[in-house]
């Protein structure tokens, strides 16, 4: 019963790393291709950028509601204690969710009205500011909040710093950069040119941002250095950053021969070690720097009970997913409607 009640836990800690980072991967390209239409002016390339998403960009959220159901009903601790530490940042982030999806389809009503650039601006807005406070809590999770007897003890703002705010930047510009990868494998001419210069552009950005938060995470706590520095640790984490260094040859290299499918899946490998690096630095902690997965997580009665309608649910949600991009795969151009 030890046993099966230690690795528990493990798993339902698998399970919700992976739906964000799905979720990470599928809306980050979305509300990275609202925060370009800063870049592209063009009313009718704006409609072949939304053309590309439209079909699919309302079930990605799919994923931030099953990561936030597991954080609810597995880690009922973390749930009580983050979401006073976070409450600011989260209610923008979803306001900006509501406001970008109704600006969406309002775009397109309100054609030819005098009225489609204000929902331009709210869509960009949106997903912007969705963007950054994303990267904003988990910059304040990283770096720890202030607990007392298991509940949060800080104020409204102390989420706010330095550290979340260079998260926050950066978690805009990789999905950006994950935008514009994804407009050059969906889109042709101008458009994919155009998506071409600005993903070199916020690649080098995006590395900026990697780098900076890899030096500054290690200095917030003890433990942090300690996993990437004290041997035999450092054996096990250093083909993370030399991953990232190879990618990046891998992405300039793609850019450059004009390949369609090769900067995108470069960037989602970006985001994929940058949240293996951060799962390594605060792993066990379910909050940093005190309470672990075990401190937070619900009975083991109850996380088997869920585990099995979650093995059920699970890859249905998957299927549909899988299934939907399959059938709008391919290139869109200025011919192509989906409203």
């Amino acid at each position: 019963m030890m046993d099966f009640a230690y690795w528990l836990p493990i798993v339902w800690a698998v399970i919700l790393v992976a739906a964000i980072s799905i979720y990470v991967v599928l809306d980050g390209f979305d509300l990275g291709i609202g925060m370009l239409f800063a870049f592209e002016r063009h009313p009718d390339r704006r409609d072949v950028m939304v053309n590309t998403i439209a079909p699919v960009w309302d079930g990605n959220e799919t994923w931030m509601v099953l990561g936030g159901a597991v954080l609810y009903g597995v880690f009922p601790g973390a749930y009580s204690t983050l979401l006073p530490a976070f409450y600011l940042p989260i209610v923008l982030m979803l306001l900006a969710l509501i406001f970008r999806g109704v600006a969406f389809e309002f775009r397109v009503m309100t054609r030819g009205t005098g009225r489609e650039g204000m929902w331009n601006a709210g869509f960009m807005a949106g997903s912007g500011i969705a963007a950054f406070c994303q990267g904003a809590i988990l910059g304040g999770v990283v770096q720890g909040i202030r607990v007392v007897d298991g509940a949060f003890a800080g104020g409204p703002l102390d989420f706010l710093t330095p550290f979340s705010v260079l998260c926050g930047l950066a978690v805009m510009c990789g999905y950006a950069l994950l935008g514009a990868t994804w407009l050059i494998w969906r889109t042709t001419g101008v458009l994919e040119t155009s998506c071409r210069r600005w993903a070199a552009r916020l690649a080098v950005g995006l590395f900026l941002g990697i780098v900076a938060v890899s030096l500054w995470t290690p200095l917030l706590h003890a433990p942090y250095l300690r996993r990437w520095t004290d041997w035999p640790n450092i054996v096990f984490v250093a083909p993370v950053p030399v991953l990232v260094v190879v990618l990046g040859a891998l992405f300039v290299m793609g850019l450059r021969r004009g390949h369609s499918k090769g900067p995108f899946l470069c960037a989602l490998g970006w985001f994929f070690l940058c949240l293996s690096g951060l799962g390594i630095t605060v792993w066990p902690y379910a909050v940093p720097p005190g309470l672990t997965l075990w401190d937070v997580s619900s009975p083991p009665s109850s996380q088997f009970f869920q585990l099995v309608g979650t093995a059920i649910l699970l890859p249905i949600i998957l299927t549909y997913t899988i299934y939907s991009y399959h059938v709008f795969r391919g290139k869109v151009t200025e011919t192509d409607g989906y409203h």
